[in-house]
Protein backbone atom coordinates (compact mmCIF):
# COMPACT_ATOMS: atom_id res chain seq x y z
CA UNK A 1 0.00 0.00 0.00
CA UNK A 2 1.26 2.93 -0.80
CA UNK A 3 0.26 6.67 -0.33
CA UNK A 4 -0.67 8.86 2.58
CA UNK A 5 -2.77 6.33 4.45
CA UNK A 6 0.17 4.27 5.09
CA UNK A 7 1.96 6.79 7.39
CA UNK A 8 1.62 6.47 11.06
CA UNK A 9 -0.99 8.47 13.50
CA UNK A 10 2.42 10.10 14.69
CA UNK A 11 3.52 11.81 11.64
CA UNK A 12 -0.20 12.58 10.54
CA UNK A 13 -0.25 14.43 14.21
CA UNK A 14 2.67 16.52 13.19
CA UNK A 15 1.60 17.65 10.03
CA UNK A 16 -1.20 18.59 11.25
CA UNK A 17 0.49 20.78 13.82
CA UNK A 18 2.38 22.33 11.72
CA UNK A 19 -0.61 23.14 9.39
CA UNK A 20 -2.12 25.42 12.21
CA UNK A 21 0.95 27.22 13.86
CA UNK A 22 1.71 30.66 12.87
CA UNK A 23 4.42 32.48 10.98
CA UNK A 24 6.14 33.57 13.86
CA UNK A 25 8.76 31.05 15.10
CA UNK A 26 11.52 32.71 16.98
CA UNK A 27 11.61 35.20 19.44
CA UNK A 28 13.34 37.60 16.75
CA UNK A 29 10.67 37.54 14.40
CA UNK A 30 7.70 38.09 17.17
CA UNK A 31 10.22 41.53 17.91
CA UNK A 32 9.52 42.11 14.55
CA UNK A 33 6.08 41.84 14.43
CA UNK A 34 5.71 43.69 17.10
CA UNK A 35 7.88 46.54 15.82
CA UNK A 36 5.85 46.57 12.16
CA UNK A 37 2.41 46.40 14.21
CA UNK A 38 2.91 49.27 16.34
CA UNK A 39 6.06 50.89 15.82
CA UNK A 40 5.44 51.63 12.50
CA UNK A 41 1.50 52.78 12.22
CA UNK A 42 2.03 55.32 14.53
CA UNK A 43 5.03 56.46 12.90
CA UNK A 44 2.70 57.37 10.43
CA UNK A 45 0.33 58.86 12.16
CA UNK A 46 2.92 61.49 13.61
CA UNK A 47 3.79 62.42 10.40
CA UNK A 48 0.54 62.73 8.95
CA UNK A 49 -0.49 64.97 11.45
CA UNK A 50 2.50 67.03 11.60
CA UNK A 51 2.05 67.82 7.31
CA UNK A 52 -1.63 68.57 8.36
CA UNK A 53 -0.46 71.01 10.93
CA UNK A 54 2.61 72.27 8.84
CA UNK A 55 1.25 75.71 8.83
CA UNK A 56 2.90 78.43 11.00
CA UNK A 57 0.09 78.82 14.11
CA UNK A 58 0.32 80.74 17.25
CA UNK A 59 -0.14 79.19 20.15
CA UNK A 60 -2.58 79.03 22.05
CA UNK A 61 -3.25 82.64 24.02
CA UNK A 62 -0.02 84.41 22.31
CA UNK A 63 -1.54 87.33 20.73
CA UNK A 64 -3.25 88.46 24.10
CA UNK A 65 -1.10 91.35 24.39
CA UNK A 66 -0.78 91.83 20.87
CA UNK A 67 -1.59 95.41 20.33
CA UNK A 68 -4.64 94.66 17.42
CA UNK A 69 -5.94 91.63 19.08
CA UNK A 70 -6.57 93.63 22.48
CA UNK A 71 -8.18 96.77 19.92
CA UNK A 72 -10.04 94.34 18.59
CA UNK A 73 -11.43 92.55 22.10
CA UNK A 74 -12.62 96.25 23.27
CA UNK A 75 -13.87 97.91 20.26
CA UNK A 76 -17.27 99.58 20.94
CA UNK A 77 -20.35 97.56 20.23
CA UNK A 78 -21.89 100.73 18.75
CA UNK A 79 -21.18 104.89 18.58
CA UNK A 80 -23.15 108.19 19.59
CA UNK A 81 -22.78 111.23 17.25
CA UNK A 82 -23.31 113.76 18.48
CA UNK A 83 -24.03 117.34 16.32
CA UNK A 84 -23.97 120.38 17.28
CA UNK A 85 -27.36 122.42 16.80
CA UNK A 86 -26.76 125.50 17.83
CA UNK A 87 -25.97 126.49 14.28
CA UNK A 88 -28.03 127.30 11.40
CA UNK A 89 -28.89 123.82 10.25
CA UNK A 90 -27.71 122.29 6.80
CA UNK A 91 -29.96 120.23 5.26
CA UNK A 92 -29.22 118.34 1.89
CA UNK A 93 -31.10 118.74 -1.27
CA UNK A 94 -33.60 116.70 -2.56
CA UNK A 95 -31.22 115.36 -5.50
CA UNK A 96 -28.75 114.71 -2.85
CA UNK A 97 -31.31 112.41 -0.84
CA UNK A 98 -32.83 111.04 -3.87
CA UNK A 99 -29.33 109.84 -5.00
CA UNK A 100 -28.09 108.55 -1.66
CA UNK A 101 -31.29 106.80 -0.78
CA UNK A 102 -34.10 106.73 -2.90
CA UNK A 103 -32.40 106.04 -6.23
CA UNK A 104 -30.88 102.40 -5.09
CA UNK A 105 -34.79 101.22 -5.78
CA UNK A 106 -36.43 103.76 -8.33
CA UNK A 107 -33.90 104.16 -10.47
CA UNK A 108 -34.59 100.72 -11.55
CA UNK A 109 -38.09 100.57 -10.13
CA UNK A 110 -36.90 97.22 -8.50
CA UNK A 111 -39.63 95.56 -5.93
CA UNK A 112 -42.18 97.88 -7.72
CA UNK A 113 -40.71 101.11 -6.70
CA UNK A 114 -42.53 104.01 -9.55
CA UNK A 115 -38.72 104.46 -11.63
CA UNK A 116 -37.63 108.19 -11.89
CA UNK A 117 -39.20 110.57 -14.12
CA UNK A 118 -41.72 107.79 -15.42
CA UNK A 119 -44.54 110.33 -15.39
CA UNK A 120 -46.91 107.03 -15.75
CA UNK A 121 -45.59 105.16 -13.05
CA UNK A 122 -46.23 108.79 -10.33
CA UNK A 123 -49.38 109.91 -12.25
CA UNK A 124 -51.91 107.65 -9.79
CA UNK A 125 -49.31 108.29 -7.00
CA UNK A 126 -49.31 112.28 -8.00
CA UNK A 127 -53.33 112.34 -7.56
CA UNK A 128 -52.69 111.35 -4.30
CA UNK A 129 -51.38 114.26 -3.13
CA UNK A 130 -47.81 115.59 -1.31
CA UNK A 131 -49.43 114.27 2.16
CA UNK A 132 -50.22 110.98 1.01
CA UNK A 133 -46.40 110.41 -0.57
CA UNK A 134 -44.62 112.12 2.06
CA UNK A 135 -46.67 109.82 4.44
CA UNK A 136 -45.64 106.69 2.45
CA UNK A 137 -42.11 107.79 2.25
CA UNK A 138 -41.24 108.56 5.95
CA UNK A 139 -43.45 105.41 7.26
CA UNK A 140 -43.02 103.25 4.20
CA UNK A 141 -45.13 101.15 1.77
CA UNK A 142 -44.93 98.08 0.21
CA UNK A 143 -40.83 96.61 0.63
CA UNK A 144 -40.28 100.52 1.18
CA UNK A 145 -38.93 100.97 4.50
CA UNK A 146 -39.42 103.89 6.38
CA UNK A 147 -37.67 106.69 5.20
CA UNK A 148 -36.40 104.47 1.77
CA UNK A 149 -34.25 102.63 4.82
CA UNK A 150 -31.42 105.58 5.44
CA UNK A 151 -31.06 108.49 7.82
CA UNK A 152 -32.50 111.75 7.20
CA UNK A 153 -34.53 114.54 8.62
CA UNK A 154 -38.54 114.53 7.63
CA UNK A 155 -37.73 117.68 5.84
CA UNK A 156 -35.05 116.45 3.82
CA UNK A 157 -36.89 113.39 2.84
CA UNK A 158 -39.95 115.71 1.74
CA UNK A 159 -37.73 117.37 -0.33
CA UNK A 160 -36.74 114.03 -1.93
CA UNK A 161 -40.26 113.04 -2.54
CA UNK A 162 -40.77 116.46 -4.35
CA UNK A 163 -37.75 116.08 -6.65
CA UNK A 164 -38.99 112.71 -6.94
CA UNK A 165 -42.63 113.59 -8.61
CA UNK A 166 -41.72 116.97 -9.82
CA UNK A 167 -39.39 115.41 -12.39
CA UNK A 168 -42.47 112.79 -13.17
CA UNK A 169 -44.68 115.78 -14.39
CA UNK A 170 -45.39 116.90 -10.96
CA UNK A 171 -46.04 120.13 -9.99
CA UNK A 172 -45.47 120.39 -6.20
CA UNK A 173 -43.79 122.97 -4.15
CA UNK A 174 -40.61 123.12 -2.05
CA UNK A 175 -41.17 122.48 1.59
CA UNK A 176 -40.79 125.42 3.45
CA UNK A 177 -37.61 124.30 5.99
CA UNK A 178 -38.25 123.85 9.65
CA UNK A 179 -37.81 126.67 12.32
CA UNK A 180 -34.47 125.88 14.45
CA UNK A 181 -35.85 125.90 17.90
CA UNK A 182 -33.99 128.56 19.27
CA UNK A 183 -35.75 130.77 17.01
CA UNK A 184 -39.10 130.24 17.60
CA UNK A 185 -38.97 130.39 20.95
CA UNK A 186 -37.56 134.26 20.48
Amino acid sequence: MSGTHDQSPATHAAEAHDAHEGPIKTPKQLIAAVFFAFVIPIAVLVLAANYVSSDVKPAAGSDITDAEAVAARIQPVGTIDLKDMSGPAVFRTGEEIFKAQCAACHATGTLGAPKFGDADAWAPRLKTGFDTLLHSALKGKGAMPPQGGGEASDYEIARAVVYMANNAGGKLEEPKAPVAASAASQ
